[in-house]
């Protein structure tokens, strides 16, 4: 019985070192971890011909609104977890891909949109810091006069919030006089973006350009202001 247990042991390895593609190396080897490590590869190479993984630059043939090359931010962005890299590519499961587009859909969301929005945030707040620590900054080599002294001011008064939301309210009124819907995206009613279009761009007014574009840096800066003024005044009440 047990002789016959060992011999259908050794068929099942057989069977199993034919399937992984290592029946050719030596009996020790066949189940090393470098063999099945390989032997995972080449399962990859045959599920990527079969179309079962995407690869990063196509992944716009399964989203259509992906940029080129947008697998870091999905990876990122939406913690997608069933992708691998071979080489310098990353490959996608395009089932779940699939899935994430109909997410997408559902929420009413381009991604290539969202990505350029994160993006247009990220340096209009670095713009604002800039602005900010501008006065800040200090040289390493100095020297203060001895005569230098009793200079200060108090802390800055912040506009009342409602001055802030006239503006707003004004500049919106503008939007909406100008119809310039076709030109400029605005988000979640706090931030804007002009429309780029690079076929088209150079066949646009300049003037018309211009005006689109000041409004936004004025409608985004306005609402800055008010959140800032917001988060001033919850900290003041805190600290009652």
């Amino acid at each position: 019985m047990e002789t016959q247990v060992l011999e259908e042991v050794k068929q099942i390895r057989k069977l199993l070192a034919k399937l992984v593609g290592t029946s050719d190396l030596p009996v020790r080897k066949q189940f090393s971890i470098e063999a099945i490590q390989k032997a995972a590869l080449e399962f990859k190479k045959l599920e990527i011909q079969r179309g079962e993984w995407i690869e990063e630059h196509n992944i716009s043939n399964v989203i259509r609104s992906a940029p080129y090359y947008s697998g870091k931010f999905i990876i990122e962005k939406f913690v997608f977890k069933n992708y691998f890299k071979h080489g310098r590519y990353f490959y996608f499961k395009k089932k779940d891909l699939l899935a994430l587009k109909n997410e997408l859909k559902k929420k009413n969301v381009h991604l290539s949109r969202y990505m350029e929005l994160l993006d247009d945030q990220e340096k209009f707040k670095k713009k604002i810091d800039s602005l900010k620590s501008s006065g800040e900054r200090r040289g390493r080599r100095f020297k203060i006069p001895d005569e230098l002294k009793d200079i200060t001011t108090a802390p800055y008064s912040s506009p009342s919030e409602e001055i802030v939301q006239n503006h707003i309210a004004d500049l919106k009124e503008q939007f909406k006089k100008n119809n310039w819907y076709e030109y400029i995206d605005v988000y979640h009613d706090s931030h804007a973006m002009f429309k780029f279009e690079y076929y088209f761009d150079r066949y646009l007014d300049s003037g018309l350009k211009k005006q689109c574009k000041k409004w936004c840096d004025d409608f985004n800066y306005a609402n800055y202001a008010l959140k800032e003024i917001k988060k001033s005044k919850i900290s003041s009440n805190s600290n009652v």
